[in-house]
């Protein structure tokens, strides 16, 4: 003999989820206070919140995010904008170890995060078109090299954003979150000069991106520090790839044969600067000293590791991620620098 469906529901009906009302009931409280406690607990009372995460831990409650963006505006979303080529997401572990520091930062808001790329025009009209039709409420921008369209489309669009890094030409007009690279570089530079080392040469970033300008002129500064001419052939250009790391060094060489210690303004670029040196036959660090900056995973894979300069990769995460927030909220959000450290490995 079965047994009766229990009233008011169908035999063999699913239970439905609960709902914010189920919620609000089983904690004694209002829809609207449970709603607050979902919003990020704002202008609710500890005794309050602390019944509603238990209501919602009883019930198995999940957040409706199509309904809440209804009633919000909001999507509860945040893009993580890189404006490089695929490709060089892949190449370079700087932008996976932001992007998980990004996510991390996020899911602590319960906000998942998007990856989008525009290393090209066709990829920039359509990421903007998605961008401006409300997918997102705010945008992680990555790797902004002066003149870049997205910042003024991300602009135009009212679309919150932040910045890794100083965005080139936009004093004052978006937020930014950045390494304080002039001075990485300096501390790295003085380092090699300090060990002894008498013709440091440098492999710079790109001109047309923050890091490769700041780090640029950090090397300058510092041999105008310690009384040394800049001599422009120790000087050469990278892209932040490995292949045009080595490239630079091969250049390097053929300039000036005896220098004895390199700046290069990214670990990627060091690890190619050490495969051209190993093929010239220049021993490292006995003929040549080479040093990096990130201290990326490849620092400590590159033979000898490498002597570089360390960004503080989480707390450039979770800065860019609580101003993109503010912002988001409709609040200012200042720009933030944040300090970087000498590591001395076996390069240098």
């Amino acid at each position: 003999m079965t047994e009766p469906a229990p009233r008011g529901r169908a035999a063999g009906r699913p239970k439905r989820p609960p709902t914010i009302h189920d919620v609000a009931a089983v904690a004694g409280v209002s829809r609207g206070t449970v709603s607050r406690v979902l919003q990020g607990g704002h202008n609710v009372s500890p005794a309050s919140q602390q019944a509603v995460e238990a209501a919602i831990a009883e019930l198995g409650y999940v957040v409706n995010r199509a309904a809440r963006s209804l009633v919000t505006q909001r999507s509860g979303s945040v893009a993580f904008l890189l404006t490089e080529p695929q490709e060089r997401f892949f190449e370079d572990p700087n932008f996976t170890t932001l992007l998980r520091g990004c996510t991390a930062a996020l899911a602590e808001h319960d906000i998942p995060l998007l990856l989008m790329t525009a290393g090209d025009d066709a990829e920039r009209r359509r990421v903007t078109r998605y961008l401006a039709a409300g997918h997102v409420d705010g945008v992680l921008l990555v790797s902004s090299h002066r003149g870049n369209p997205m910042i003024e489309h991300l602009r135009e669009a009212d679309i919150p954003m932040v910045c890794c890094g100083r965005p080139l030409g936009q004093r004052g007009r978006v937020p930014y979150v950045a390494a304080d690279d002039r001075e990485g570089a300096k501390d790295l530079v003085r380092h090699l000069l300090e060990s002894g080392r008498t013709k440091v040469a440098t492999i710079a970033g790109p001109q047309d991106t923050p890091g490769g300008v700041e780090r640029l002129s950090g090397y300058r500064e510092v041999l105008a520090e310690y009384g040394l001419p800049v001599d422009e052939r120790l000087i050469a250009a990278g892209d932040y790839s490995r292949a045009g790391g080595e490239a630079a060094m091969r250049e390097l060489l053929l300039r000036e044969p005896e220098l004895d210690a390199v700046f290069v303004a990214s670990d990627l670029m060091a690890d190619g600067a050490l495969s051209a040196l190993g093929h010239a036959g220049r021993r490292v660090p006995e003929d040549v000293a080479v040093g990096g900056f990130d201290d990326s995973p490849v620092a400590l894979g590159t033979r000898p590791p490498l002597t570089t300069i360390r960004q503080p990769w989480d707390r450039i995460s979770a800065e860019m991620v609580r101003l993109l927030l503010a912002r988001i909220a409709g609040e200012e959000a200042p720009t933030v620098i944040l300090p970087t450290e000498l590591v001395v490995r076996g390069s240098a």
